[in-house]
């Protein structure tokens, strides 16, 4: 062990996996439907309401239980596919979303769509660490790995980016059960071509499976996303305060027992490497900074703006875009100059966005945000893209499947706190719009609720009182939004610095030692 780093002996060169790259656009149709299916769910939500008549509570465990138990399960999946096999994980966690998706699809009750959900969280959950750690263990050489991350990470923007677009198109043409639908053909594909191309890999001495650390983490992830995400919804309560404190009790327990057992689950002794723990955390800081952009500039996109669901899909794609491009070349650029330069000057550049939204109106042409978007794809491509080499480069392949958790945990927690810091301060900033005169006392107390309430308030008013309520609910939405870029633009600038100080000295190496070249 050297300077904290995990090191696996020197074995000699290994040779590259010969089907590496048709296995790589394998794991990318995995990841294409994950990121499809996280993102499409949002815009069905109108639709399956009228039709299944859920009640708010309902509707609210039908979006939130999905990444409750993505987050509750990722660290145990990515460990169960170290022990059992990352390819056998992957494929039997595909012909089980798949399944799941056609019972949410023919879902007739508001409990059944919800059972379906939790269970495609748990099917979920394998796909994700399974795809980064068998690009850690098929590509040896390091260059190719990287540009192999590069594929990787391009493959989820693109597919964040083409779920409301797909999404918007099924809805307009079918029913809301269409939009789970899309999984079958990609997951049967999949499937067919895994077997064949997939190698398979795990951990050679993975110890014992711990059911009481795998409890604990679920219980902690689930506890700690559930009263971040509630508590930005309703505000503070024993509820919620209860969920938080079990949830960060058993975190602690669970980090405690993975310290004292022989086989843990996660190895706590990877975080001794700078660059993973660093790495991790800007991830965090990152998605916690952007997710509120991403989560509100849709509402605002249509809500404001007025666009239909296809229209403010396809207006998101310049982030995608970005993404794409600056991902396939991130591996380069960190070698050229450095991780710490790319990275930190990646997350300031988003920050520099975010802050250009702090000047958004209701009348902000397209030009303007569509630029904005280009900007934060370009640098979320280049920090996603080098952070997750790093994580990966940092410990040994045996231990890719829980390092890759890691990661995707960092993505998951980063999504809760950042949707609740910012949707708590847009809601603040909301909830003092100001009411236009013969607004009803009963019309303007629905129109504090959500700019939702207020645009459906406002149609059983007369014309005038209506188009001048729906101009002040816009209003106070956009003046949310512009409140939550500003600390968003914050939270990214504090990343930045974070990266510069803490992934200095960090290097992508142009081979692995005692795996190839």
């Amino acid at each position: 062990m050297t300077s904290g780093v995990l090191r696996t002996p020197v074995v000699g060169p290994e040779r590259p996996h010969p089907a590496r790259w048709w296995a790589l656009g394998v794991l990318t149709l995995a990841l294409l439907l994950v990121a499809v299916d996280a993102t499409v769910l949002g815009l069905a939500m109108p639709f399956l309401s009228e039709d299944l008549r859920p009640s708010s509570t309902q509707l609210l465990w039908i979006g939130d239980v999905y990444s409750f138990v993505i987050a509750g399960l990722l660290v145990s999946m990515g460990g169960l596919g170290d022990r059992i096999g990352r390819k056998k994980l992957l494929l039997t966690g595909s012909a089980a979303f798949g399944v799941l998706s056609l019972l949410a699809a023919y879902a007739t009750s508001p409990g059944m769509l919800i059972a379906a959900r939790a269970l495609m969280g748990v099917a979920g959950a394998t796909l994700m660490p399974s795809t980064l750690a068998l690009i850690r263990n098929m590509f040896s050489d390091a260059r190719e790995r990287s540009f192999a991350i590069g594929v990787w990470g391009s493959a989820s923007m693109a597919g964040a980016a083409a779920g409301p677009v797909v999404g918007g198109f099924l809805l307009e043409h079918f029913w809301w059960g269409s939009a789970f639908l899309i999984n079958l053909p990609v997951m049967a594909v999949l499937i067919v071509f895994g077997v064949k191309v997939l190698p398979e890999s795990r951990n050679p001495a993975p110890g014992p499976w711990d059911t009481l650390s795998v409890l604990l983490s679920l219980a902690g992830m689930i506890g700690v996303v559930y009263a971040v995400k509630e508590t930005a919804a309703y505000g503070f309560g024993p509820g919620h305060l209860a969920a938080g404190v079990v949830g960060v009790g058993c975190l602690v327990a669970f980090v405690r027992r993975q310290l004292t057992i022989p086989a843990p689950l996660l190895d706590m002794r990877l975080f001794r490497n700078r660059g993973l723990s660093a790495s991790v955390l800007a991830d965090l800081l990152t998605v916690l900074g952007m997710s509120g952009l991403i989560f509100f500039l849709s509402q605002y996109l249509q809500m404001v703006q007025g666009r239909s669901p296809l229209q403010a899909g396809l207006a998101e794609i310049p982030a995608a875009l970005g993404a794409v491009v600056t991902g396939l070349i991130a591996g380069n650029a960190a070698r050229r100059y450095s991780v710490r330069a790319v990275v930190a000057g990646a997350l300031a550049v988003i920050g520099a966005a975010l802050a250009a939204l702090v000047a958004i109106t209701p009348d902000t042409g397209y030009p303007a945000l569509g630029a904005v978007l280009l900007v934060v794809g370009v640098g979320a491509g280049f920090s996603f893209t080098v952070t997750a080499d790093v994580i990966l480069s940092s410990v040994p392949k045996e231990h890719a499947g829980a390092a890759s958790a890691v990661s995707e945990t960092a993505y998951e927690l980063g999504a809760a706190l950042g949707i609740a810091l910012l949707g708590s301060i847009v809601t603040g900033t909301y909830s003092g719009v100001s009411m236009p005169r013969g607004v009803p006392a009963h019309a303007a107390g629905q129109a504090r609720q959500s700019l939702a309430d207020a645009l459906d308030a406002a149609s059983g008013l007369p014309s005038g009182t209506a188009a001048a309520l729906r101009e002040a609910a816009r209003a106070a939405f956009t003046d949310g939004l512009r409140a939550a870029s500003a600390v968003g633009a914050a939270v990214l600038l504090v990343a930045a610095v974070w990266a510069w100080r803490m992934l200095r000295g960090q290097r992508l190496a142009d081979h692995t030692p005692g795996e190839h070249g």
